[in-house]
């Protein structure tokens, strides 16, 4: 067979993702944290793009106050207006008035008594002689604004300014250090423990590790370890869970042998055998269920008390109400939207001054990737809402009567009834949140699989299964635990077509013990 050349056409479609496309798509699945993150670094990157704050620009604001400063310095009126008064900023008071009733010196008040030393010396003045008319005048105005710490009815002082930063753990722990060891190799020895821990106060490496850097023994490292876990708060510097309740107990003067005994034995207090603990512990039922109210009342993690953890608040994007009509009000957190103006004033008029070809090309990119952003940020907010408007009209009864009521709903759903694709919902529902009048939600939370009835009515959500298994070990006995087989058989009854396989699984998933577990822990009410 012969090889040769020919030329063909083809013609074919493919689906191209433009820059363009792929930034809407990221705008779409964005939370509203990382939108306003976005937001912020195309405002810094793109000149022809504003936040729109309703408010006067700083550049307005700076302009009108060099304005009035040019006017002070060559009006003749303003000058003059100024000098007669004295100073501009201040109002100054008749002599009539200074010499008030309610401002004359009482009879032990005596102006003689004035010490200059003490009020001049916290202005950094020695001698006012010294000075100039001036420099005393401009001196005194300062010390009567902020030299002078006392003066609590000055319109400007804050007493929050005056409160200290806050303390770290390592830095309380570095204060007692010097006050507690006086020899230098015990502080560097301190100095290195203390450098080990954690956050949460636990020491996070052996010691002895330090027996090489430091050119110690290990009886002097135990010493000055055991030194450190007396320091507050209590705790502090210890290995495991054991350790720091124990050293918190011993703080308190609890550490008795049968509460040094129920600390060894954390692993059983974990799986409520209070049978064994009362026989290791040899105490009642009275004693063992205070020994563990009052482990309960302890910190394991000491450390946070001074570095505590920061939770980052969550805001809604959807905002649900209901209206007088008993219908409900969908609408978009304006909170959480970021708002952007295009200027195209500003585009105007520089687009009319003569540039080169790469200049022209960074404005009309400028221009183009603003009028985009502002679109994709429009057509989020549309999705948005379309999809949570289709939701809450799917789970009306959920709203309305609680979660018993929630239905089995998938993305396949809301896709067809507002006529876009699974994948667009997806990305809208992912990390976006409703607040309604049964809490803050997630848009995820609604989409839940289905279990079969088993009178052959209306599927039941997932969500609402869990809460009736939920309800049901709640109100059970201490003598009558429910066990997975008899709860299939509450639930069947009920309508429920489940296996006892899927009560296992959801159970597990709510943290909800086995029936020997809460057996254990509802035979002593603790």
């Amino acid at each position: 067979m012969a090889l040769s050349q020919r030329l063909d056409l083809r013609q074919s479609q493919s689906l191209v993702m433009t820059p363009q496309l792929q930034q809407a798509i990221k705008l779409l699945q964005f939370s509203n944290a990382e939108l306003t993150e976005f937001v912020e670094s195309e405002l810094e990157k793109n000149p022809l793009l504003e936040a729109d704050e309703g408010e006067r620009s700083f550049s307005e604001e700076a302009s009108e106050d060099n304005v009035t400063a040019y006017e002070k310095a060559h009006d003749p009126d303003v000058k003059q207006a100024e000098s007669e008064e004295g100073f501009s900023d201040e109002i100054v008071q008749d002599t009539l008035l200074q010499t008030s009733s309610e401002n004359l010196p009482s009879l032990n008040d005596d102006p003689n008594d004035t010490d200059y030393e003490n009020n001049w010396g916290s202005a950094g003045v020695n001698d006012p002689n010294e000075l100039g008319p001036s420099a005393i005048g401009e001196d005194y105005t300062s010390y009567k604004t902020s030299g002078n710490s006392n003066n609590f009815d000055h319109p400007d002082y804050n007493i929050d300014e005056t409160a200290s930063a806050d303390k770290t753990l390592r830095q309380h722990l570095y204060e007692q250090l010097g006050v507690d060891f006086i020899g230098i190799q015990e502080r560097l020895i301190g100095a290195h423990l203390i450098e080990m821990i954690d956050d949460t106060g636990y020491l996070l490496t052996d010691p002895s590790d330090l027996m090489a850097n430091l050119d110690c023994t290990e009886e002097q490292i135990n010493n000055v370890l055991c030194k450190l876990q007396h320091f507050d708060p209590p705790g502090v510097f210890a290995r495991n869970l054991s350790e720091c309740l124990a050293l918190q107990l011993r703080d308190k003067d609890r550490l008795d042998p049968a509460m040094q005994t129920l600390i060894e034995n954390l692993d059983q207090l974990a799986k409520h055998e209070l049978g064994n603990l009362k026989k290791l512990c040899n105490v009642d039922d009275e004693d063992i269920v205070e020994m563990i109210s009052e482990i309960k009342s302890l910190n394991p993690k000491p450390g946070l008390l001074f570095e505590p953890s920061i939770e980052q608040q969550i805001a809604p994007d959807v905002i649900l109400r209901a209206s007088p009509d008993g219908t409900w009000l969908v609408e978009l957190n304006p909170e959480t939207l970021p708002k952007v103006l295009v200027n195209n004033s500003y585009y105007a008029k520089v687009s009319k001054k003569q540039m080169l070809k790469p200049e022209k090309e960074y404005l009309n990119e400028c221009i183009q990737s603003a009028n985009w952003l502002v679109k994709s940020l429009h057509q989020r907010a549309t999705t948005i809402i379309k999809v949570a408007s289709e939701i809450v009209s799917q789970q009306d009864n959920f709203f309305r009567f609680g979660v018993q009521y929630l239905k089995p709903l998938v993305l396949r759903d809301v896709a067809s009834a507002i006529e876009m694709h699974e994948s667009t919902v997806s990305r809208v529902t992912n990390n976006k949140y409703i607040s309604t009048p049964r809490g803050m939600l997630e848009l995820k939370y609604f989409f839940s699989s289905s279990i079969a009835s088993a009178a052959g009515g209306d599927a039941l959500s997932a969500e609402a299964v869990k809460a009736r298994i939920k309800a049901l070990v709640d109100s059970e006995e201490p003598n009558k635990i429910l066990s997975d087989d008899r709860i299939v058989e509450i639930l069947v009854g009920q309508g429920v077509d489940i296996a006892r396989r899927t009560v296992a699984k959801y159970r597990d998933a709510m943290r909800i013990p086995s029936s020997v577990q809460r057996r254990r822990q509802k035979s002593i009410k603790i």
